[in-house]
């Protein structure tokens, strides 16, 4: 199972610290697959965008619209997370129904 997000976004600290056998990858120095970027955008179309974020707001119009794979490519920061990849299935976010799935207790 990979997380992909910020190694300081709270928000995917949680995920990481309920989900112990999971890998961060820190999409800022790393970077997102093109294959997990395309399969995301597949299954939740432009929910991957996080509009809400800080990295969005600093964006020149023209950037905004860009394709979101070029888009993403550029800020990868600008991805809601954490986007979560196991060998099955793609998680977008920390929800109650995405902890439910992936959470054993």
């Amino acid at each position: 199972m990979i997380i992909f997000g910020l190694k300081n976004c709270d928000t995917c600290r949680k995920a990481l610290k309920s989900l112990p056998q999971a890998e961060l990858v820190d999409v800022r120095l790393d970077g997102i697959p093109d294959s997990v970027l395309t399969a995301a955008l597949e299954t939740f179309g432009d929910a991957v965008i996080n509009t809400r974020s800080k990295t969005w707001r600093g964006l020149e119009e023209h950037e905004r619209n860009l394709p979101a794979i070029d888009l993403l490519r550029l800020h990868p920061a600008v991805m809601k997370r954490p986007l979560i990849a196991t060998e099955a299935s793609l998680y977008l976010g920390w929800h109650r129904e995405t902890q439910q799935e992936l959470v054993v207790t």
